[in-house]
């Protein structure tokens, strides 16, 4: 049976969804997320690294005692939505996610990073023409994902248009993306990565890619990871061995003569929440 879209119940809902899972995204990182910091700060061996490793931990710890953002960049908000067959996709629904994105300005609270491209005129509340970000699929459930990026991390992406025959080079790519970054992007970086598809598809999915566990890598994914890490630019940029703290990638076929790579690059703080939406019938 298709619900009214309309229905006034399943707008708060949504709203109030929104909102829990960017205050859970902006105030405490996930346990994988947490793991493989872990991991890193365990094996490094550089002293400045480990002191920044410690800071990065006792950042993470306030944050999470205090309920209060990780960062002060707080980003900005980046919604993947799951709609079962049962909930029409709608205009009200695409306002109840701004109203939830609204709430949580005011209440986690975010900073207004939200602004017109060319006037830079801020609205303060993060929501605008284009924003939040909305990327929709179908699924079994109606569930909210939030991914915030930040502009230290977001401002050092990049996609490459390579030849078909240059296929080896991907992680070159990805090491010169986060060689020309430096300590820009806040390293250590989590990087997803988008091979094929078109211009738009690979950032879609580099951007996608985030969203996958980083407490393991593929093979592949390993070894563009060790390739990041020779680089040595180290937590915060200050030196190190862990620069890349995981690799994520994601495929899609392309035109048999273009070979798309994007790297989507995040800061330490990789922020995301899921949350499901209690239907109220």
């Amino acid at each position: 049976m298709m619900h009214d879209p309309a229905d006034p119940r399943l707008l708060e809902a949504i709203a109030s969804a929104t909102e829990q899972a960017l205050f859970t995204a902006e105030t405490r990182l996930p346990e994988d997320v947490k793991e493989v910091i872990s991991r890193a700060r365990a094996r490094e061996t550089n002293p400045v690294a480990l002191r920044e490793f410690g800071t990065i931990w006792e950042n993470m710890m306030i944050a999470e005692r205090a309920r209060v953002p990780l960062c002060q960049d707080t980003g900005v908000p980046v919604l993947y939505i799951t709609i079962p067959p049962d909930i029409p996709l709608t205009e009200g629904l695409y306002k109840a996610l701004a109203e939830g994105v609204r709430r949580a300005t005011y209440n986690v609270p975010l900073r207004p990073n939200v602004v017109d491209p060319l006037t830079r005129k801020n609205r303060g509340d993060n929501v605008g023409n284009g924003m939040p970000a909305v990327h929709v699929r179908p699924g079994d459930h109606l569930r909210i994902t939030v991914l915030p990026k930040g502009a230290g991390a977001e401002n050092t992406s990049r996609i490459v248009m390579l030849l078909p025959s240059e296929k080896e080079k991907i992680p070159e790519v990805v090491a010169e993306t986060v060689c020309l970054a430096g300590g820009r992007p806040c390293p250590p970086v989590v990087l997803g990565v988008g091979i094929g598809g078109t211009f738009d598809l690979a950032a879609a999915l580099a951007k996608e890619a985030l969203l996958l566990p980083i407490d393991s890598m593929d093979p592949y994914e390993q070894h563009i990871c060790d390739r990041v890490n020779i680089l040595g630019i180290g937590p915060m940029g200050l030196g190190g061995d862990t620069t890349a703290l995981a690799v994520k990638v994601q495929q899609a076929d392309c035109h048999t003569a273009s070979l798309p790579v994007a790297v989507n690059v995040q800061c330490w703080a990789h922020r995301r929440a899921t949350v499901e939406v209690e239907i109220p019938w």
